[in-house]
């Protein structure tokens, strides 16, 4: 789609050219040339290019640098430059971080870092928070902020300007609408402690200012992120429920209403120390003022003379209960920018075609959902017709609008459909990874599979001692050391680790809970280890973990564990008895087939499974356990990693019994008479979900009603709630 002149360092198409001229054009250039070109491929969002790669499997230099640097990952991303592009953008979302532009004169002018946080209520901005994960492409959010007294011709450039920065990035970001008063968590939580608007139009040919120094009221209202608003200076302006800032030249008043929570009082208490170092040069004396305590104290005299003398505040009536939001309804917007409702209750993923854009009303946040196959003049008659629609049907200024791509939809935009997908589809350069790689080995190219990158997992010892129980419903049973590493899918236990930490122990306990564990023995569990960390002397982790969803710190601490199915609890046993189900748990008598799994020596598992044939997987490796013999199946996509936690894992089950290996393809005929027969089974390389960086999110429950809030919180946040 593209090509790279490198004299004159620009993307260009030559005109009237075929594709295959192209690829003849590409393939003739030398190998800095080949290299962009195929990085430009590969960072377009749109198209799949494994095509391309067949008309240049001669030119295998070229191909296996790019390799090596997608394996060491030298290269986070190259975005897309053209002649078309806004000089402005001709670098943008190269870096992780924050890039913020303003509109001047029509024009977007580049802010400095040190003018990040100035807004000004008569201009528009576009920011850029760019985040290179250890795992997967660049993930890009930009939002265009529209001040209160912005003009409508500015907040149409900012709209159409967001747009273009998204498809310099290749059409992979998500994009937001902000309003002055009415910004959303994620927007806000890139400039803490607060971001405080400006009044006025920005001007990058500002002068000092100087005059009498102007006295400023602020409400600060959020536990997490503040929403800080100046408000009229007025006693009126003040209540019961928020944290209130009153700025003068001398001094700085922070009233903490008599209803307002302690993290409000310490978020208000971060935005003054902020207005002290920026508007103040950090000296500034400050007082606290206590809503209701009105006593001989002068900072308390000196606030309220400032309102004209004090006056009790009005107690507001109670807010009446709030009305249940509808549901959410879908439109479909066609070409010309009109809204057509789509007349369906249930919302599914097969309603969203990638060639149509389509609107989710969800009352007090709009998305606006843009397929892959669209154009660029579609997205932006969309996303105009969704603000027209916020306009014209007056919805509140705190209705947010959200713009997604095609495989970029978010958590809270999934939530509204039935039935999406939960599986975890490879992103685009995963599949580019595996084609080249398939390619490679079909014109018979020895190519080594690409390393898989290693998760840092939070570094602890891993010498410490271990405890584990069993759970049978209000009694526990502590496990001998030979059993630490025998779990069954029936029961739930409780895991206790104990390590050296910094100058005291540490301790972790985990309540593991298997996928056929009845609810009486989950409840107890979790029951039980809540009471084990109540009555501890340290300050321990609790963490509930289910089968097949552990993580990888779970397993580092075992090392070797092996998961049966079937149960030992009275409760297990009393369920299926009831319900007239075959007793699964294994005895020395019973065919069991174990797949084996896992990382390293330190890091492995064996997990019995249905015990045919249909279950074995030519990318794992597996034993099968019979009365007379114990076998080990070997799949030809496995690998030598995997034969050898095969061989380790086989000394765990019966160290003194010899093995009969066998190989896929080579099977004798009682390996088959023990499934139960030959069949079918999956015989292509099994592809690994692709995994995010974790992410986390804050859940809040206020008089019944929940809000989740995602705006880049971190570790240090969770002490704030």
């Amino acid at each position: 789609k593209h090509c790279y002149h490198y004299s004159s360092k620009k993307y260009i198409l030559p005109s009237n050219i075929n594709s295959t001229l192209l690829l003849h054009y590409v393939a003739n250039a030398n190998v800095k040339i080949q290299l962009l070109f195929f990085l430009s491929l590969f960072n377009h969002h749109y198209h799949s290019h494994f095509i391309v790669f067949e008309f240049f499997s001669r030119i295998k230099n070229s191909l296996v640098s790019l390799l090596n640097w997608w394996s060491i990952r030298a290269i986070k991303t190259m975005p897309i430059i053209n002649k078309d592009l806004d000089p402005a953008f001709q670098t943008a979302g190269a870096n992780p971080g924050l890039e913020v532009w303003c509109i001047e004169n029509q024009e977007l002018v580049l802010m400095s870092e040190s003018d990040h946080r100035k807004f000004y209520t008569g201009s528009a901005y576009i920011v850029l928070n760019a985040v290179f994960p250890k795992n997967g492409p660049p993930h890009y959010d930009i939002h265009y902020w529209l001040g209160n007294d912005t003009k409508k011709v500015d907040s149409n450039l900012a709209s159409d300007k967001a747009l273009e920065l998204d498809a310099a990035l290749g059409s992979c970001s998500v994009q937001y609408r902000e309003i002055q008063g009415q910004e959303s968590q994620k927007f806000l939580s890139y400039f803490k402690p607060c971001l405080i608007p400006i009044e006025g139009v920005f001007t990058s040919k500002q002068g000092n200012l100087n005059g009498e120094y102007q006295v400023s009221l602020y409400s600060c209202k959020g536990d997490y992120v503040v929403h800080v608003r100046e408000v009229p200076f007025q006693r009126s302006s003040l209540n019961h429920e928020d944290v209130f800032i009153l700025d003068t030249a001398l001094k700085i008043f922070l009233f903490s209403g008599c209803n307002s929570t302690i993290q409000e009082r310490a978020k208000g208490l971060e935005v003054v120390q902020y207005i002290t170092e920026n508007k103040h040069g950090g000296k500034c004396e400050v007082a606290t003022i206590e809503d209701g305590k009105f006593v001989g104290d002068s900072d308390v005299g000196e606030f309220w003379s400032l309102f004209g003398g004090y006056a009790p505040i009005p107690r507001e009536p109670p807010a009446s209960q709030e009305s249940v939001p509808p549901s959410a309804k879908q439109y479909w917007i066609n070409l010309q920018g009109k809204i057509c409702p789509i007349g369906s209750n249930a919302l599914s993923k097969e309603m969203l075609e990638s060639d149509k854009c389509y609107m989710l009303d969800c009352d007090n946040e709009i998305f606006v959902w843009m397929g892959r196959q669209t154009l660029l003049t579609e997205r932006r008659t969309s996303i105009k017709a969704a603000e027209d629609f916020v306009r014209n049907e007056g919805r509140s200024s705190k209705t947010h609008l959200t713009f997604l791509s095609e495989g970029l939809e978010s958590t809270v935009f999934r939530s509204h459909f039935t039935n999406w997908p939960k599986t975890v589809e490879p992103r685009l350069y995963e599949e580019g990874r595996e084609k080249v790689a398939a390619i490679f080995k079909h014109q018979g190219y020895d190519v080594k599979e690409l390393p898989d990158e290693k998760d840092d997992e939070p570094s602890i010892d891993y010498g410490g001692t271990i405890k584990v129980w069993r759970v049978d419903g209000d009694e526990l049973s502590l496990l001998p050391v030979t059993e630490h590493t025998r779990l069954y899918s029936g029961d739930c236990y409780i895991v206790q680790y104990t390590f050296p930490g910094n100058g005291r122990d540490e301790t972790l306990f985990y309540a593991w809970l298997g996928c056929r564990c009845v609810t009486e023995d989950k409840t107890a569990a979790i029951s039980h280890v809540n009471t084990m960390v109540d009555s501890s002397r340290t300050n321990p982790v609790m963490a509930q973990i289910h089968e097949g969803k552990e993580p990888a710190q779970f397993f580092s601490i075992l090392k070797r564990l092996i998961v049966f199915k079937g149960g030992n609890s009275s409760g297990y046993k009393k369920f299926i008895e009831e319900k007239g189900i075959v007793d699964e748990t294994p005895n020395e008598n019973l065919v069991a087939l174990f797949r084996v799994q896992g990382t390293s020596p330190d890091n492995m598992q064996a997990i019995q499974v249905d015990q045919v044939s249909s279950s074995l997987n030519s990318s794992y490796c597996y034993i099968l356990r019979s009365e007379a013999a114990m076998y080990t199946w070997i799949g030809n996509l496995s690998s030598a990693r995997d034969h050898n936690l095969l061989d380790r894992m086989v000394e765990l089950f019966n160290p003194a019994q010899l093995p009969v290996s066998v190989r896929e393809g080579n099977e004798p005929d009682i390996f088959w008479d023990v499934l139960g027969g030959k069949a079918e089974y999956p015989r292509e390389k099994e592809i690994q979900g692709f995994i995010d960086d974790p992410h986390l999110f804050a859940l809040k429950i206020t008089k019944g009603k929940t809000c989740l809030i995602d705006g880049s919180v971190s570790h240090a946040n969770l002490l704030e709630f």
